[in-house]
């Protein structure tokens, strides 16, 4: 295949909201391209893209797909994107690996959840947009309303470039604002009759043109005196004017396209190799040591991986960009994140499954490798020397888990290497081994997504396994004062154990002063602090242990031996067995024995003092709260709003964002089970949320007695 110099290349992103029809476009660009001989179809599961099987399966992408296109001598690069939010990392890394976005609106809908989610991505990350508005071919095709939608949306920057003359079942002309030309195709597409535009639409047409020359002189001086001077701006000073638009993010160009029926396509193609910047043209990107990287195909190799899945027949490949250099088969490069040497035996370009051996690729182009010992996403290659790493883009916190268990028990080594190399393979999905709660928590974005991830157990590593409730992770603190003493005393023939602790615990309150004197009921402790040991525990919250014991009431060689004993039943709380914290432990007097005292004897009446201390400083349990965002159609605000009330939330804000009602709250992550299968269901998949994690806060009375009965009778089971 050939080899393209950076300027000839193109690298964009097929992003928008499920059923925008993306993969459809994507196919279409292929065989105009020349990749493909025909056009394969979704219904067919025959397309380049959406190749897995668990794709043809459910009839929608899981996984972003690379593709390329060879158009008029130039490569353009094309990253399919899923559409479904459960699968927004993959959406994520397409941009990351992009330099422009061509977003697929569905003109029977315009502007949805899933479309608003991924321009927020777009603009997190700085990624020029270009809007194909698909499906015009449609009987419920809307033009007008689609592009009205995409400017409450995307704001005034949203331009047309096209605009359909009749969109709907007749559809099959589209007048190009740009070149001032109508395209008039064949009854089931294909090569356009390029024509004059009709005298009915000229005077529309004539006004748009201008719109679009003074956006596209707005972001340049040189051009915008020009404009004043004449005018008007030539078809070069437009283009070169749209360019500069596009990498400022100043305009949002709007194309019309039948995906299905290969209308529009070419020329969108057109545009993409004459107007959509390559890699020179956009802003360098700045590596670990924060320096730029000039994109310069005679600078040092660096490759950056962006995608790494496992392939039938080919086992694990890493999809990469080149952003320095030039990288070569053979070429002996380090693995910076892993401090390891990689080489690159095999160098595809590659169209979904199908991959096309080349000798070499340049700053600028995507390409994938095979056989790499250790690296994955987000990893950097470079040359011998050179020592910075390109970071990955953040991705959002997961919103739905659950608990994960083998169906055969021998399974379970296989399950943890399994889980992890499917972990690489998408960074949303997050693993968790619990030792608190005692099982495996894996979460994602959601309910279909870990169900997709148990699918790929299931066919892929031949992993059975179930899914179960997960449990909460509470924590247990005190909320008042309490004494308690305890003796462990043990005699068994020979040397018995001997040990006796008098303690008092108290609430943790930062920058509260050290104890001096305690006052319980009617007796008063004086303490006389030694010694002051302070904890940031692993599970958040502090433990404060303080030596208070004076007249050598206990050895100290044995405080160490109670410290152990109440930090073990902190790692289990006397409540239900979940992590205690935030409290100070003050150890004033005990007693010894010459002969039978030891370290588990102290260890033993510690563990036993503080758990009964700690039942009689009013304890309570706390739960996770998490700050939730709710992004819903108007017509379904009531229903969302009355499903959270269900689930205990305390709601913080609404507001009005582009269309849709934005519900901010907070939620007990005890009530958030199953919530995007519900919120799902509730809205007819019409709205999107995200959570993150807030704070501990007291488990309701009520609930807490619920707990408390509930950890007895597993106790008793056990």
């Amino acid at each position: 295949m050939k080899i393209y110099e950076n300027k000839q290349i193109r690298n964009i992103a097929l992003i928008g909201n499920s059923g925008s029809g993306k993969t459809t476009l994507g196919e279409a660009m292929l065989f105009e391209g020349g990749v493909i001989d025909r056009v394969g179809d979704i219904d067919s599961k025959n397309t380049v893209s959406d190749y897995h099987v668990i794709e043809q399966e459910n009839g929608i992408s899981v996984t972003s797909t690379v593709l390329f296109a060879e158009w008029k001598k130039n490569k353009i690069n094309i990253i399919d994107a899923p559409g479904a939010d459960d699968f927004v990392g993959q959406i994520i890394t397409a941009i990351h690996a992009a330099d422009t976005g061509v977003m697929v609106v569905n003109a029977q809908n315009g502007v949805e959840v899933g479309t608003e989610i991924q321009l927020r991505h777009a603009e997190k990350f700085n990624l020029p947009i270009v809007f194909a508005i698909n499906h015009l071919d449609s009987d419920k095709a809307n033009f007008d309303s689609t592009v009205d939608s995409l400017r409450v949306s995307a704001g005034n920057n949203v331009v047309l470039a096209q605009y359909p003359i009749n969109a709907g079942e007749s559809f099959d002309s589209i007048i190009d604002i740009i070149t001032m030309k109508m395209l008039k195709f064949p009854a089931n597409g294909g090569a356009p009759e390029v024509l004059d535009i009709p005298e009915s639409e000229m005077e529309k047409a004539a006004e748009l043109q201008n719109e679009l020359i003074e956006k596209a002189a707005e972001g340049d001086d040189s051009l915008m005196e020009l404009f004043f001077e004449n005018e008007t701006l030539t078809e070069d000073e437009m283009r070169s004017g749209i360019t500069e638009g596009l990498i400022q993010r100043g305009m949002f160009p709007v194309f019309c396209v039948s995906a299905k029926k290969n209308m529009g396509v070419a020329r969108l193609l057109d545009f993409i190799k004459n107007v959509v910047p390559n890699p020179t043209e956009l802003p360098c990107v700045v590596n670990s040591e924060g320096n730029k990287l000039k994109l310069d195909s005679e600078g040092p190799t660096s490759i950056f991986v962006f995608k790494s899945a496992i392939e039938d027949h080919v086992g694990e490949i890493n999809y990469f960009k080149v952003m320095s250099g030039t990288i070569s088969e053979g070429d002996d490069l380090i693995n910076v994140d892993k401090q390891t040497k990689e080489r690159i035996s095999q160098l595809y370009v590659v169209a979904g499954k199908n991959r096309n051996k080349v000798e070499k690729l340049v700053a600028g182009d995507i390409g994938a490798a095979v056989k790499l010992k250790v690296t994955r996403t987000n990893h950097t290659l470079n040359a011998p020397g050179n020592d910075w790493t390109f970071p990955g883009k953040d991705l959002p916190e997961p919103k739905y888990r659950t608990a994960i268990k083998p169906i055969d028990d021998g399974d379970e080594e296989k399950l943890g290497e399994a889980l992890d190399r499917i972990h690489q393979q998408d960074l949303t999905i997050k693993v968790e081994y619990s030792k608190e709660l005692k099982q495996i928590i894996v979460s994602g974005q959601g309910e279909y997504h870990l169900n997709i991830m148990k699918w790929y157990l299931s066919h892929l590593y031949k992993i059975e396994v179930e899914f179960i409730l997960p449990k909460i992770p509470y924590r247990e603190t005190i909320t008042k004062i309490a004494q308690a003493d305890y003796r462990h005393k043990k005699q068994s023939g020979g040397s018995g154990q001997f040990g006796e602790v008098h303690m008092i615990i108290e609430p943790y309150i930062e920058g509260v002063d050290d104890p001096k004197m305690y006052k319980i009921g009617d007796k008063e402790y004086k303490m006389s602090v030694r010694d002051k040991q302070e904890y940031e525990l692993d599970w958040g919250g502090k433990l404060i242990y303080y030596n208070c014991i004076v007249g050598g009431s206990i050895d100290t060689r044995f405080l160490p031996a109670i410290l152990k004993g109440i930090m073990e039943k902190m790692e289990e709380g006397p409540l239900t067995g979940s992590y205690a914290r935030d409290i100070r432990v003050a150890v004033y007097d005990g007693k010894m024995h010459a002969v039978d005292s030891n370290e588990i004897s102290f260890k033993l009446a510690g563990r036993h003092a503080f758990s009964e201390a700690f039942k009689n400083a009013k304890p309570k349990i706390m739960e996770p709260v998490y700050d939730v965002e709710v992004l819903v159609p108007s017509d379904r605000m009531g229903d969302v709003m009355s499903d959270l009330q269900g689930r205990r939330a305390i709601v913080q804000g609404m507001s009005s964002e582009k269309g849709f009602e934005k519900i901010i709250a907070k939620v007990p992550l005890a009530e958030m089970s199953k919530y995007s299968t519900s919120l799902s269901s509730i809205t007819g998949g019409k709205a999107i949320y995200s959570m993150k994690f807030d704070q501990y806060a007291p488990v309701p009375g009520d609930l807490q007695g619920d707990l408390l009965k509930a950890y007895e009778k597993e106790q008793e089971e056990e």
